[in-house]
């Protein structure tokens, strides 16, 4: 059976047959996700009420896929002779942040993220330095054979990765998905439609590298709306962006940011000196580290297996002991007061039950 013209192959921006716009139902199909997926990242990005970190991650990440879809869309309805390559390289650039957007709305969402954490800048950053720096070096224009070739296949493949863990992320609502005990939030239903749409898009893109290049961009416009259609009920709408329960938020954080917060918070004590201050909050540390009070906490009980108060009165009995080392003529109250505790019971019993000895008899070893 001959397949007919309007549904043949665009092989990537290399095709000889493109669309036109006799084709206003293809077109329109085609193009309408797009249009209203720009709307809706400008929303996110600079006009919503709730300034949520998450939100931006929203916008954040329908901003790069209307980009990548907004270029699929230019390349089938216009003549390669007449194609601008700085708009095709700025859509597959787009399509290498596509996956971290992701991996980070997710993110933010399960964890219920207030402040996006420097280390989570760094890592965006880092991905943006990294596909300006090729496209200044080797721009699309001149260097089509090895973008075709290499960059493009990297780029796929950082977009698999970001979703692979976005899935991780999601571990634990997957789980509760599968028990019929278990009902989501919907916030929670939210995230996993969201995942599997993108998933279906990149899928898409990949058939449609080796067959059918427009099924991405109509995957886009059908994903698109029917998240859409999810947001139309109003308890779905009023309940869509708001945090997940706690309880549900995965329980400790990976290793490898874990030991970079750490390391951000135990400089931060020592600069900062925080635990000379009797008042000193839990909230104030985080915000200092640029963390969420929630997250920090996690850190502190999942990852160090301590409590705020512990954590720092450790740091007040590391002051205490070394001005105690100093055999200045300090008395005992005053050195507790200096280190930041704020009575004198309280310092001995702390001091007591963190270094096994009484501030005097500790004293007594440097007399």
């Amino acid at each position: 059976m001959e397949i007919p013209s309007v549904f043949l192959l665009l092989w990537f921006s290399n095709s000889p047959i493109v669309m036109t716009f006799d084709n206003p139902i293809l077109f329109f199909l085609c193009s309408i996700g797009v249009f209203n997926g720009f709307l809706a990242s400008f929303y996110f990005l600079f006009f919503s009420k709730e300034k949520r970190v998450q939100n931006l991650f929203f916008g954040f990440l329908l901003l790069m896929l209307s980009l990548r879809i907004g270029k699929s869309v230019y390349v089938i309805f216009t003549e390669r002779s007449e194609r601008n390559l700085l708009i095709l390289q700025i859509g597959l650039s787009a399509c290498f942040l596509i996956g971290v957007a992701l991996f980070y709305y997710i993110k933010s969402s399960v964890n219920n993220i207030k402040v996006i954490p420097r280390l989570w800048k760094i890592h965006i950053l880092t991905l943006i330095i990294i596909i300006f720096s090729i496209g200044i070096i080797a721009p699309y224009k001149t260097n089509i054979s090895l973008w075709s070739k290499y960059v493009v296949h990297t780029i796929y493949a950082v977009w698999g990765f970001y979703i692979l863990m976005s899935g991780f992320c999601l571990k634990d609502v997957f789980k509760r998905l599968t028990t019929k005990k278990v009902v989501l939030t919907t916030s929670e239903l939210w995230l996993v439609w969201v995942f599997i749409g993108n998933l279906l898009i990149f899928s898409a893109y990949i058939i449609g590298y080796f067959y059918l290049y427009l099924i991405g961009t109509i995957t886009f416009s059908v994903v698109f709306y029917a998240l859409l259609v999810f947001l139309l009920s109003k308890s779905n709408r009023e309940n869509v962006f708001k945090d997940i329960p706690e309880k549900y938020a995965s329980k400790k954080i990976e290793e490898t940011e874990a030991n970079i917060l750490v390391k951000n918070l135990n400089k931060v004590m020592l600069e900062k000196q925080f635990y000379k201050s009797t008042n000193i909050k839990l909230n104030d540390i985080a915000k200092e580290i640029q963390i969420s009070s929630h997250q920090l906490s996690q850190l502190l009980n999942d990852n160090l297996g301590k409590s705020f108060a512990l954590f720092v009165n450790e740091y007040r009995i590391d002051e205490a002991k070394r001005i105690l080392k100093e055999n200045n003529q300090f008395t005992l109250e005053a050195i507790g007061f200096e280190a930041g505790f704020s009575s004198k019971s309280n310092f001995y019993a702390t001091f007591k039950k963190i270094v096994g000895k009484t501030p005097s008899e500790f004293k007594k070893q440097y007399s």
